[in-house]
């Protein structure tokens, strides 16, 4: 059975004493594997780690340091203008910092997420009570912003970037159910504030276990008993390390602190706390089955479905059934074949839930398309004949002509 390709950044070296502690980073510090050492948005500490980046210079992805670049190369152009010292102009590079500007230009496309996903990984791993809230807020406003803008485009690319590797497995989640209980809330009754709360509950249900959750995403064997422990008590250990880090609103602690636990039956009756960790604790049950781990094989988008769509009890769910409705039997980011013998990759919903937007990427012969073909699969000629899994299909994707047909 084909094994997803994992694709590797492409990284460009910082030189030695680029950074600075005390600087607020403009792109995300790597090391020579790409592995995230600090996210863009954060501030370099005063470390032993950090001193010897600075020492030995880092690595960052190319497309983060555009600005730098251009930044230095005008600092060193109008060194020259100005007629400075040969020796200056050479040490330009070790002594310029690109400062953060009061309104910066944002990222776009897949960069711009890549970038939100970096900042979450590395928030919500290492978590810091002096500075977590408000590094916290600013994520969270920056992820609610580009999800209004764009929300099929943003599932597309959580979901199936999700089923392609293990990279950033807890953070990944998390936006993906940030994302799915805002469009949930148009199916469900809210009073004010639930939203705000259940977006954020989302956002940080993990805190306590991010890293163990990004390790047991990789292990090939199951679950230890005491990693077993953590998961099932994580709910209250997450609550109270919000607490600890200055979160006071007690909706968003209480569905932290249920989303494991509550269970089956109607919603209306329960009380608002317990009513929004249900719907939650289905929205991370459809998550995890649409990304794989070292122990499983990612579902289809219709078997994820399906699964949260009834209950433990095997009953009807009303949160799973809001849910199916909000993304489809199909959802965007999930691979499907139509009847004209095309494989594609949904790309945005569609007017039911079983008829969405697909790019067909595998002509009927099975070889790759040039470019991205729209098929609008209410048509009967371009049907969707069947959900395919991620590990079905061994493709590279050009994400940015995706990124297009919105």
């Amino acid at each position: 059975m084909p094994v997803p390709t994992i694709r590797v950044m492409d990284l460009s070296p910082l030189p030695p004493h680029s950074l600075r502690t005390g600087q607020l980073l403009t792109f995300s510090v790597r090391d020579a594997t790409g592995k995230l050492l600090f996210a863009s948005g954060q501030i370099l500490p005063d470390s032993p780690q950090a001193q010897l980046l600075i020492q030995r210079g880092a690595f960052v992805a190319a497309h983060e340091t555009r600005d730098y670049q251009r930044a230095l190369a005008h600092k060193m152009d109008t060194l020259m203008h100005q007629g400075a010292l040969l020796g200056d102009i050479a040490n330009a590079g070790a002594n310029f910092h690109l400062e953060r500007p009061g309104k910066a230009q944002p990222l776009s496309g897949q960069a711009a997420w890549a970038d939100l996903l970096s900042q979450t990984h590395a928030l919500l791993r290492e978590p810091k009570p002096a500075d977590f809230l408000p590094r916290f807020e600013a994520l969270h406003a920056d992820a609610a912003a580009r999800m209004a803008q764009q929300p099929d485009a943003a599932l597309m690319l959580l979901i199936f970037e999700g089923g392609q590797d293990f990279q950033n497995y807890s953070a990944r989640r998390a936006l993906l159910a940030m994302l799915l209980t805002t469009l949930c809330a148009r199916q469900l009754v809210y009073v004010d504030g639930d939203l705000d709360a259940l977006t954020r509950a989302a956002l940080s249900m993990n805190v306590g276990v991010c890293a163990q959750q990004d390790r047991m995403a990789m292990q090939i064997d199951s679950p230890s008993p005491a990693q077993r422990k953590a998961l099932i008590s994580h709910g209250d250990a997450a609550a109270e390390l919000l607490r600890a880090c200055g979160v006071s609103a007690e909706l968003w602690l209480q569905i932290v602190r249920l989303h494991h636990d509550a269970g089956p039956g109607p919603l209306a009756e329960r009380a608002p706390a317990e009513r929004l960790a249900r719907l939650l604790r289905r929205i991370d049950i459809f998550a995890a089955r649409l990304s794989p781990r070292g122990t499983r094989l990612a579902m289809t988008g219709a078997s994820a479905a399906r699964t949260v769509y009834l209950d433990e009890l095997q009953q009807p769910d009303e949160a799973g059934a809001a849910l199916v409705k909000s993304v489809g039997l199909y959802p965007p980011g999930t691979w499907v074949r139509l009847v004209n013998g095309e494989v594609g990759l949904v790309f945005k919903r569609g007017f039911s839930a079983t008829e969405p937007m697909v790019a067909a990427l595998l002509g009927k012969s099975g070889a790759p398309l040039s470019e991205p073909v729209p098929r609008d699969t209410r048509l009967a000629s371009q049907a969707i004949a069947a959900s395919l899994a991620p590990h079905e299909l061994k493709l590279r994707v050009n994400v940015e002509r995706l990124l297009k047909l919105y």
